[in-house]
């Protein structure tokens, strides 16, 4: 159960760097969304689009920019901010450090510690863990329940393993990680050879040993259910800050350079290059063996079939419609190729005319 939060507003002025409009004594108890607000409430507004809910809040108070100022004003008390939504996001972490019951330090009775694995005094490990021999846990690590931490792995200071997070032989997480539930770290690449056979009507499969490990960087969040895979001969690498949704693939032998983000359902193939500061949106698909430069952002749902060597913005979609409509241009659109033949003979023969 999570402890009750209660505080003035004017000491969370002065936690965010803030101007208080209001009175510094007036108490909040929780942050939500301004359309459920009520007056023990602190919400806040990033978007501009969203001013008319600033009228009609019931919020007990409100973290708001420059530009609302007088409007935050008007219906109450108000925290200016420059960057109302990074004040709202460091805000979060203080709320979540006071509300948070953070489990006792201790091993339970059900874990398994095999011999030469060194587990920090202060680190707390849940039910039915596995920590294996020659693995380290740093300085107040949390293992939820039945998390298994392979062999020669390590676990930095301050990181988070949830429930049933499995971290693969010889792989390494730095400081301040959170892994969320039923992520694997260091399963096996996706490599294999095909063995060609005469007497068979297709090849069959010959398993590529994935020799190297995983990696991961200092501040990096691994959404549930993501999977990174061990690299073939290198490691995987991802770098520091790099955010990772749910449901997230990142093949072997990938690097993730730092403080890049992916949305849910992204797949990077093997042993794609992707630089520092990049994002990609929703299920967009980054196929193997490119580069993509710093600062690129990749929308939803778009496949990057070829390097990205300059930085800016990508899309690949193609625009949803009702069926009929999508199938009727989709036919065109496999029969541009000849279009586009037919017009260079037509150009061709006016040209000769």
């Amino acid at each position: 159960m999570a402890a009750t939060v209660q505080v003035r507003i004017g000491d969370l002025a002065r936690l965010l760097a803030g101007e208080l409009v209001g009175d510094d004594e007036q108490i909040v108890s929780r942050i939500g969304p301004l359309e459920t607000a009520d007056a023990q409430t602190i919400g806040f507004l990033a978007n501009p689009r969203y001013l008319a809910q600033l009228g009609s809040t019931q919020a007990g108070c409100v973290i708001v920019g420059p530009a609302q100022r007088e409007a935050g004003a008007q219906r109450g008390a108000c925290i200016v901010c420059a960057d109302p939504y990074l004040a709202f996001a460091r805000l979060t972490h203080w709320w979540a450090r006071q509300s948070r019951i953070r489990p006792a330090a201790g091993i339970h009775r059900t874990a398994v510690i095999e011999p030469g694995a060194q587990v920090h005094p202060s680190a707390s490990v849940g039910a039915m863990v596995y920590v294996g021999v020659g693995a380290q846990v740093g300085a107040d690590v949390v293992l939820g329940t039945h998390v298994h931490v392979g062999a020669d792995s390590a676990v930095g200071a301050g990181t988070r393993l949830g429930p049933q997070v499995v971290l693969g032989e010889g792989c390494r997480i730095g400081l301040r990680g959170i892994v969320h539930g039923g992520v694997v770290v260091g399963a096996d690449g996706f490599g294999f050879a095909p063995v060609k056979d005469d007497h068979s009507a297709g090849p069959s499969w010959e398993k590529i040993e994935q020799l190297g490990a995983v990696l991961v960087g200092d501040d990096v969040e691994i959404g549930a259910n993501t999977c990174v895979d061990r690299g073939a001969l290198d490691d995987t690498i991802i770098e520091d800050g790099v955010k990772l949704d749910n449901l997230v693939q990142i093949g072997h032998n990938v690097r993730i350079g730092a403080h890049s983000a992916f949305a849910g359902c992204v797949g990077v193939a093997g042993s794609a290059r992707v630089g520092r500061y990049c994002t990609a949106g929703g299920g967009a698909i980054i196929l193997g063996h490119l580069e993509i430069v710093d600062h690129v952002h990749i929308s939803a749902a778009t496949v990057v079939t070829r390097s990205i060597l300059k930085p800016g913005q990508y899309s690949g979609l193609f625009p949803f419609d009702d069926n009929a409509s999508w199938e009727k241009n989709a036919a065109t659109l496999r029969n541009l190729h000849a279009l586009r033949q037919r017009l260079r003979a037509l150009e061709k023969k006016i040209g000769t005319a």
